[in-house]
């Protein structure tokens, strides 16, 4: 497999340190790559840029106005440097701080999360007689809930009117309020609601509107009204924001209908909806998958003046491709192209999602390529998205390719680069390589994680290494990787393939002491290994263990164990788990009567069998040709070849195609029971149609039939379809075309045995 030499032939993923990659430009300067600036130099450089210039103070003219004060104290990034600043222009000769210089230092200590600091600025403003305001104080609200802080951002209008003899107006509380609200501190918000009715604050509409959006966040809209009847109260009428929040909270909550009712009280109050209000709704009917509604809305409202913005078009855009118009979503991304829209990059990666899940592969480049062309940069999700896409369709090559794409644009491969990549090499059989990127990834510093340590046990363990599965499992331990019931399924399921089932029981009990919540598929594995290793009393007790963890039983659960006792013919046992599989709720599926019938043959029940089929037949079950099978070799068995030969007919016009199984016992049952010769024939022709060969020992005794009977052109015609089919050489076709013609038919057969049993000794073709 040629895969990119960046990937393979190097090291993967790793950027070889005389990568060429242009220079960064800033202004007019070049910047050096950063690989080649020597460590110290670069260390030297990053100190620099990072520690406070002692001289930095001295940049201001002499005459500094307050403007240039205020902008130099925006570009400090600490503390001290701050207020040096500050208290070196509080000294300078004929300059005295006014109200925006002090609000700039509170605003920049109240972003470092200097509070003491701005308490101490507070105080100078009172002795020297600037009178703080409103505005001032709000920095303060603003500035603690940043620190999560809430109840200081409360404590603050104690200050403002203790302290200062400032009344908080409606609009202070109305900030306060929607700070809590924010930070989602609802309990506090009722506080200073009732805090702020009890000191006879008048509230606005923006106070309800605020008290309508903590029930939308707290997904408590339904007590909406309530709030717009206390409104009533104060005479005041919902706007649009009023309006807009609670169909936004329904939206939110699923309830489309109950927004939609708020928006025809909307339209009765006469309130003209908003941009936001109908991009709201648009979402609410995208949320639902109607789209056709959401287009109508827009087009009625482009009457009354709407028009459609980049939120508009990204939800209709995400509308179409969640419920699977992606024609229609490209449409509209064109659209939106030739409307001049900027488009994001989530925006791109959408229809890169949505593209590669319906397997347009070629769609998603154009669109990833167009993001290219239009300065929108991938980001590593966009990679992520077409490399895990082509991995799935086993395009390998070209998934490298764009990692290799990636790399050299800088954009380092993540995990999940990886794991999708090991997961590809896996499920095209490079399992060498798919080892030598595991390697690669840890080396270049990128820890595996659970999915791709599950990805190589997984490969490892339908292989038969399962020694190397282990060690894997233990470097899992080792390395700080948690577990998960994938790991332990997978690895319990490989040693029951590989009939080590002491070992997968190992692996279980292992499972029981990692902190690890088990599944119902981990007790169904070990249940069926049991069952299928005739350890019948291992697997009721792993089944009683499943009960005792408050697992329930699924229909795979009961199957393992309707397998065995069916096997055996326990006929008791398999309708006592039956009526257990039924009134626990587990409707019988098809595996369910596959075992049935299977069992109830074994014991020459064979009309109950007949039954069980009809019954699968009547739920319109698919039927598989191990559903047939048992009932062939008994009908057969049987001498009840008429009955045998309808159900093999019925078995290809009503379920799926015999298999090799199907034409074997068919073939069989018409050669020793003496059946028709001609559907004998019929079979043989059909299997070689198959690519099928007839079990050698039975076409020998249909060819003495075929002979007794001067059919002798038949059994010619049977002989030269199977060397056409196996592809015989001319020589061989020679040699038993001149047996078959001097009429040595049983030394024709005889070297017709030798050839096929050369190219396939285990089936002895003697």
């Amino acid at each position: 497999m040629a895969f990119s030499s960046c990937l393979l032939q190097s090291h993967p993923f790793v950027l070889p340190a005389s990568l060429n990659l242009p220079p960064l430009s800033l202004s007019s300067k070049s910047l050096k790559p950063i690989y080649t600036i020597p460590h110290r130099e670069l260390l030297t450089s990053i100190s620099a840029s990072t520690s406070p210039s002692p001289s930095l103070t001295h940049q201001l003219p002499p005459e500094f106005t307050t403007e240039q004060l205020i902008e130099a104290i925006r570009q400090k990034n600490d503390e001290t440097a701050a207020l040096n600043l500050f208290h070196w222009a509080t000294k300078q000769p004929d300059f005295k701080p006014t109200l925006p210089v002090y609000e700039e230092i509170i605003r920049k200590l109240g972003h470092l999360g200097s509070f003491d600091s701005m308490k101490q600025i507070l105080e100078v403003m009172r002795v020297s007689n600037c009178s703080p305001n409103e505005g001032t104080f709000l920095i303060f609200i603003r500035s603690y809930p940043r620190r999560h802080l809430y109840d200081e951002a409360i404590g603050v209008l104690y200050v403002m009117e203790q302290a200062f003899g400032l009344k908080p107006s409606s609009y202070t509380y109305n900030f306060l309020l929607n700070v809590l609200v924010e930070g989602k501190k609802f309990e506090l918000f009722e506080s200073v609601l009732s805090m702020m009715f009890a000191r006879g604050v008048e509230p606005e509409v923006s106070t309800f509107n605020i008290w309508i959006k903590s029930l939308r966040i707290s997904h408590q809209i339904r007590y909406a009204s309530s709030v717009i009847k206390e409104m009533s109260n104060y005479g005041l009428a919902p706007d649009v924001i009023t309006y807009t929040t609670i169909m936004q909270g329904y939206i939110e909550e699923g309830n489309l209908e109950a927004a939609l009712r708020i928006r025809e009280e909307m339209i009765a109050a006469q309130c003209p909806l908003s941009k936001k209000t109908v991009n709201i709704l648009i979402l609410g009917y995208c949320k639902e998958g109607r789209i056709e509604e959401a287009l109508k809305l827009a087009e009625e409202m482009w009457v009354e003046g709407f028009r459609p913005d980049q939120t508009t078009f990204s939800t209709l855009v995400r509308g179409l491709c969640k419920f699977g118009h992606v024609k229609h979503a490209l449409e509209l991304f064109d659209l939106m192209l030739q409307e001049g829209f900027d488009l994001n990059t989530v925006m791109y990666n959408t229809l890169v999602t949505v593209l590669c899940i319906n397997g347009q592969v070629n769609e998603a480049m154009g669109v990833f390529n167009q993001m290219i062309s239009r300065d929108r940069s991938p980001d590593i999700v966009s990679y992520n998205i077409l490399i895990t896409t082509l991995c799935n369709e086993n395009q390998m090559e070209q998934a490298f390719e764009i990692a290799c794409i990636m790399t050299a644009k800088g954009i380092l491969p993540d995990v999940h680069t990886f794991s999708s990549l090991i997961r590809g090499l896996c499920l095209t059989k490079n399992h060498d390589l798919a080892y030598e990127l595991f390697h690669g990834m840890k080396t270049a510093g990128c820890q595996p994680i659970a999915f791709t340590y599950n990805v190589l046990i997984g490969c490892l363990c339908s292989r038969g290494k399962l020694d190397r599965a282990l060690g894997l499992f233990k470097e899992m331990e080792s390395s700080g990787c948690t577990r998960d019931v994938v790991t332990y399924n997978t690895l319990i399921s490989g040693f029951n393939k590989n009939k080590r089932i002491e070992e997968a029981e190992g692996i279980f009990d292992r499972m029981i002491l990692d902190p690890v919540r088990n599944d119902i598929l981990t007790y169904n594995i070990l249940i069926s290994g049991f069952s299928k290793n005739k350890r019948m009393e291992e697997a009721e007790e792993i089944f009683d263990r499943m009960i005792l963890v408050g697992l329930q039983p699924d229909n795979n659960t009961y199957n393992s164990m309707l397998y065995h006792y069916c096997r055996v013919g326990d006929i008791k046992k398999v309708a006592d788990i039956v009526q257990t599989m039924t009134s626990n709720g587990c409707e019988p599926d098809v595996v369910t009567y596959r075992a049935l019938i299977q069992g109830f043959c074994n014991v020459g029940r064979i009309e109950i069998a007949i039954r069980l089929l009809i019954t699968i037949q009547t739920k319109g079950m698919a039927l598989a040709p191990q559903t047939y099978n048992p009932l062939l070799q008994q009908l057969f068995k049987r001498k009840k070849t008429k009955a045998a030969m309808r159900l093999f007919r019925e078995m290809k016009e009503k379920g799926d195609p015999p298999d090799a199984f199907s034409y074997e016992t068919v073939f069989h049952g018409l050669c020793s029971g003496g059946g028709p010769i001609g559907e004998a024939v019929d079979v043989v022709v059909e299997m070689t149609e198959k690519r099928l060969l007839p079990e050698f020992f039975m076409f020998c005794m249909l060819a003495e039939r075929l002979c007794a009977l001067s059919m002798e052109d038949t059994l010619v015609m049977l002989v030269e379809r199977i060397m056409d089919t196996y592809l015989f050489s001319e020589n061989e076709v020679s040699v038993i075309k001149g047996f078959m013609k001097i009429r040595k038919f049983e030394d024709a057969l005889a070297t017709l045995g030798v050839i096929l049993n050369r190219r396939n000794p285990k089936r002895g073709y003697k």
